[in-house]
């Protein structure tokens, strides 16, 4: 099968769904209106709520959603053959993902930029608002603890990569304070910021940074708590001071890297030597649900829900950047998903090769295997435009890296948001404070990670690909509850919240079984509690669709009547 057709068919995918769907979507299901007041000019602080250029916005959420995500998960899910999911990206990031970013951005906007989770208190009741904050906050308490330890031992495999992941960080602060207090060119200063950060890249090649094991003898452990006091300091530091800035060159380098590695794919024209459909790989679980579950952020991901209306929705400049930055960085994220995918597939010289590599579920699923497959792949068609092995690797190895310290820092500042909402729900007024919220967020996530040496998010990571896809699924319960009370049709998010919900509760029950199996009553207790609060937020649901029916939709409180036609 050649890869060029399967880039091919994803680009025209994507544009006519940009075009078209997201085009309908936008004008005709929910209205967007450029002279409506969005949240960054209603409370603007300085801080948080930020207006923001579309195009450094865009930058933002893309690097903010993508992470290791869209990568790690097609890495494994090859195993199953290119084919199902190939099929999965595109079809789930057009219909779902897209859908599912989008929504949750509009329904934020138009509330406050309130959180998803607590909007469900006025679309759904305040009991559904406790349960899913409650389900966000784990959720994410994974994501932080977790994503510090791949950026640890991503720099422990790749010490080349230190320095240049590094020395974005006083680049990015140049570039913010240069942008927003001396007002300069934005385009000009990011060019330089990143032809700067590319020349680290090559000088990393030849200084590669160690880690000393200075906490409790691990380097692991000592790369956590770096790393966690990085994701304190950049959470609490106002968004176009380190945030905005970082995340915009990390998408140009983002943009770089991809078309780096497409052209590197169109010179090549490699063959994906990888089998169309592998149904019963060693070890592995079944195809259905599992694929739904393993490839999340590049077809869905209910980790996109925080971010649109967490951080990105607090500096969205006006609803005509929604579709941009909302409908088109999903597809962007399956861009990047379909690269990984040719990477693990195409990147091979031989089905043989393929074959060592991926010859059981243990040997694809590690850290190490997914990555590598990723960062040897994509080398391999750089390698074809000229770069050398040693280069390309490091390239496309920092580019990993900084979307992974893209998510931790993000995904603090979004658990800061949701400790300080169940803060004030209880009446618990000093913990609703910047710092105090902050600390609660990295502190939980750090005594986590304590366990087992820096790897204790590990202990919980089997629950969080269906935890994840689940939270996406009630995040459409939410969008499918909003078009119920403007009067709009419910399918586009009806169809897609259905179909998350049944495969996401299918892989927990089907791990719920394992760990029984197992005995290990920790994820016993954790996932039974899930399942759980999913059927109460579902029942909520159909509660408040029950009295939004008999009662009409300016019957709730707190609904906005100017969204009805």
């Amino acid at each position: 099968m050649s890869s060029i057709l399967l880039a091919i068919i994803t680009f025209v995918a994507y544009v006519l769904a940009y075009k078209f769907y997201c085009g309908h979507l936008s004008k005709k299901i929910f209205k967007l209106d450029p002279k409506r007041p969005t949240p960054a000019h209603e409370f603007q602080d300085g801080v948080d709520f930020v207006p923001t250029k579309r195009h450094i916005l865009f930058g933002h959420h893309f690097t903010s959603i993508a992470g290791a995500g869209p990568i790690v998960g097609p890495a494994i899910a090859v195993i199953w053959g290119w084919l199902p999911a190939f099929l999965w990206v595109i079809i789930g990031s057009i219909f779902m993902g897209a859908v599912h970013d989008l929504g949750a951005l509009v329904i934020s906007a138009r509330n406050k930029g309130r959180s998803i989770g607590d909007v469900t208190s006025e679309l759904i009741g305040p009991r559904a608002r406790k349960l899913f904050l409650f389900l966000i906050f784990f959720a994410l308490l994974i994501v932080i603890a977790v994503f510090a330890l791949v950026i640890g031992v991503l720099f422990m495999s790749y010490p080349e990569t230190v320095l240049p992941v590094w020395i974005e960080m006083p680049i990015a602060i140049a570039l913010g304070f240069y942008i927003y207090k001396r007002t300069g060119s934005t385009l000009i200063a990011s060019i330089l910021a990143l032809a700067v950060m590319y020349l680290f890249v090559y000088i990393g090649t030849f200084v590669p940074v160690k880690m000393p094991p200075f906490i409790m003898d691990s380097v692991i452990l000592s790369w956590v708590v770096v790393l966690m006091v990085y994701a304190y300091i950049a959470s609490i530091l106002p968004v176009w001071v380190l945030l905005q800035p970082r995340d915009y060159i990390n998408s140009h380098q983002l943009f770089v890297g991809l078309g780096l590695l497409y052209l590197g794919l169109f010179v090549a024209r490699p063959e994906i030597v990888a089998p169309a459909v592998n149904a019963n790989p060693e070890g592995a679980p079944s195809m259905l649900p599992f694929i739904f579950i393993t490839i999340a952020c590049g077809a869905i991901s209910g980790f996109h829900s925080l971010v649109s209306s967490g951080t990105t929705v607090k500096q969205l400049d006006t609803e005509k950047d929604i579709p941009f930055i909302g409908y088109g960085s999903m597809l962007g994220e399956g861009v990047l998903s379909v690269m990984a995918i040719l990477a693990c597939t195409a990147g091979f010289a031989t089905l043989g090769e393929w074959e060592m590599h991926y010859a059981s579920w243990n040997s694809a699923a590690g850290l190490s295997a997914k990555i590598g497959a990723f960062v040897e792949g994509g080398a391999t068609f750089m390698g074809s435009i000229g770069f050398s092995h040693e280069i390309a690797a490091a390239l496309v190895a920092v580019l990993v890296i900084s979307f992974c310290a893209t998510t931790l820092d993000t995904a603090t500042r979004l658990q800061r948001y949701v400790v300080a909402e169940l803060a004030d729900t209880y009446k618990l007024k000093p913990l609703t404070g910047r710092h105090p919220a902050t600390l609660i967020a990295v502190g939980t996530a750090f005594a986590l990670s304590m366990i087992n040496g820096g790897k204790g998010g590990m202990i919980l990571w089997p629950l969080f690909g269906a935890v994840n896809q689940l939270l996406a699924g009630l995040s459409l319960l939410a969008i499918t509850m909003y078009l119920v009370r403007i009067r709009k049709p419910v399918y586009y998010a009806f169809i897609p919240m259905i179909f998350m919900l049944v495969f996401s509760s299918w892989a927990m029950l089907i791990n719920l079984k394992g760990f029984i199996e197992a005995g290990n009553w920790l994820l016993i207790v954790f996932g039974s509690g899930i399942i759980v609060l999913e059927l109460w937020l579902v029942l909520e649901a159909l509660l408040a669709l029950k009295i939004t029916r008999r009662e009409g939709a300016g019957g709730v409180s707190g609904y906005n009547m100017e969204e009805v036609d």
